[in-house]
């Protein structure tokens, strides 16, 4: 199965300083891989006008009975997927890229619940071979996306994997 991240509205290769924040510059964003937070799965800068990323999973049964029970019984795994059974979810890290050196350094990041992917939906996915996540990566403070992302935020669709 896959899992397709929609990324649109990005927020720019710059922001500017708040309170709290303090401003970047040179910024990308890429999906990032479970317990290597260096590796990076399709960098993308700041400034471009959507990002795609496309990452493989395997859908497995589990028992809804348990304390680990998974939202509709399915568990997603693999290598972009964080966390424990029933909590799983994708991060989107958010750095700067240093020109020099070609370096990320991560400032923030989306955390993309997939426990919050309605059921039906997520059975549609397995079946089909898609699941689709849409969403704006722009803060209502015009900044790098960030914190706990779950609908309305984003948009979860099962999609006919090659169609």
């Amino acid at each position: 199965m896959l899992i397709r991240v929609e990324g649109s509205d990005l927020p720019g290769r710059a922001c500017a300083g708040a309170p709290g924040f303090p401003g970047y510059a040179d910024i990308h964003v890429a999906v990032q891989r479970r317990g290597r937070p260096a590796e990076l799965l399709g960098l993308v800068p700041g400034d471009a006008a959507a990002a795609v990323w496309t990452l493989e999973c395997t859908a497995t049964a589990t028992a809804t009975a348990t304390a680990t029970a998974t939202p509709g019984g399915i568990d997603l795994r693999g290598q972009h997927i964080q966390g424990r059974p029933g909590e799983r979810f994708i991060y989107l890290s958010w750095g700067v890229v240093d020109p020099a050196e070609g370096g990320f350094t991560m400032f923030r990041r989306a955390k993309l619940w997939l426990n919050a992917v309605p059921t039906e939906i997520l059975a549609e996915a397995v079946a089909w071979g898609l699941l689709v996540g849409r969403l704006g990566l722009t803060d209502p403070k015009g900044h790098p996306l960030c914190a706990s992302v779950r609908p309305p935020v984003i948009t979860w669709t099962a999609e006919a994997h090659g169609g």
